[in-house]
């Protein structure tokens, strides 16, 4: 039961991963189809994000009362929604509105699963339920980009609409079988939630969100702005360039997959180095003064690849550090703190591209691994020290 239980999750993470990649695919010629400035679709993703950290806030709440199977089906049928009402909007100011519900949709599922599989699976399997949200993320951009050479934008978002009500449907029929686990976090529990204050007042807290802030801005930038980055930079055509941006995808997917065999030998904190360092050579390639596409592709596979491991070793590593009691409060407002970086920098990348040009794009990243690395590294240091004072006063 607890297989066809992480398998059922796995398809919920596809789920999750299915709209993330379609805006930044399709967005050379949707902003074009709207007549916006291509900087615009930073103020949709800004909605989208800041609505996804409303419920990533309320995910622990929602989760205590109502249980995790309950927020996530409901979660997922919300996201089929703001798809369905993507495929038919005919205005920028529709996108803007759409974008609500299409974010509170993510953001509760994300914490609760991510809290779940942390507490009660192995790291092979955290980093395997994240190479699922990447086959979504995947598949998404080659449905774009058939859109696009067969109809219009609208059609992409109505495929992957269907797609999501189909997985929706799929979770809802199943929802005994989430319910004979027997596990508390899947049902509603009358325990307290902590809440955001509580949370932000245990050491370590605010390096980690701020590192993990740091991570996702730069992740985020390479989702929205790869397929642009194509066509500004390296001259590629629009439908073309919706292909290539899966590439990010694909390596970030593979770079998953693979760490899962080795993630239980090295463990969080050096698969979060290891991937670091992967992710250097991408940018490394990205700052070579070649005007060479292949040069540019292998460029965001490797930094993709590198980019796998870390997000779900940053997630796995919470209830160790923090303690499995306070992981639900701190996976929530870890989430919250992914979409900040997601909903404020790739609209300033946005601008700053359109006004200085989007060659900067790997100086970009550079800046925020650094960040991100010297916050994490601080998260470990301070827990490790914590966990050590309170074994020397037991």
């Amino acid at each position: 039961m607890a297989s066809l239980l992480l398998a059922l999750i796995y398809l919920a993470f596809i789920s999750l991963g299915l709209p993330d990649s379609l805006l930044g695919s399709g967005w050379p010629v949707i902003h074009v189809d709207l007549n916006v400035p291509v900087s615009y679709m930073g103020y949709v993703t800004m909605i989208i994000s800041g609505s996804t950290i409303v419920s990533s806030l309320l995910a622990d709440r929602l989760t205590h009362k109502f249980g995790t199977s309950r927020v996530t089906v409901v979660s997922v049928f919300l996201t089929a929604v703001g798809l369905f009402c993507f495929s038919v909007a005919s205005e920028f100011w529709h996108l803007l509105l759409i974008a609500i519900p299409y974010g509170l949709g993510a953001g509760a599922i994300d914490a609760a699963l991510n809290n779940y599989i942390a507490l009660h699976y192995s790291s092979k399997h955290m980093s395997w339920l994240h190479c699922f949200w990447g086959v979504g993320t995947i598949v998404s951009p080659f449905v774009m980009s058939y859109a696009l050479t067969s109809a219009t934008w609208h059609r992409g978002y109505l495929i992957v609409g269907i797609l999501q009500a189909v997985i929706g449907v799929v979770l809802l029929a199943t929802l005994p079988i989430w319910k004979k686990t027997g596990h508390e976090s899947l049902t509603a529990t009358n325990e307290k939630a902590i809440g955001l204050f509580g949370a932000l007042k245990i050491k370590g807290v605010p390096f980690l969100l701020l590192g993990f802030m740091a991570y996702c801005a730069a992740e985020a930038t390479a989702m929205s702005w790869s397929s642009t980055y194509f066509v500004e930079v390296k001259g590629i055509d629009e439908a073309t360039a919706a292909q290539f941006a899966s590439l990010f995808y694909i390596g970030m997917t593979v770079g998953r997959f693979l760490s899962g065999f080795i993630a239980g030998k090295l463990g969080d904190r050096k698969m979060i180095l290891l991937g670091s360092a992967v992710a250097a050579v991408g940018i490394v390639l990205l700052f070579l003064p070649f005007d060479i596409p292949a040069l540019a592709l292998a460029a965001f596979i490797i930094f993709g690849l590198g980019c796998g491991p870390i997000y779900p070793s940053i997630i796995h590593s919470t209830p160790f550090n923090f303690g499995a009691k306070h992981s639900g409060a701190i996976i929530g407002i870890q989430m919250a703190s992914a979409y900040v970086g997601s909903t404020f920098m790739p609209p300033l990348f946005g601008l700053l591209g359109k006004n200085i040009g989007f060659e900067f794009m790997p100086v970009w990243f550079t800046a925020f691994f650094a960040l991100m690395i010297v916050m994490i590294e601080a998260t470990f240091r301070v827990t490790a020290k914590a966990r050590a004072a309170e074994e020397g006063t037991l």
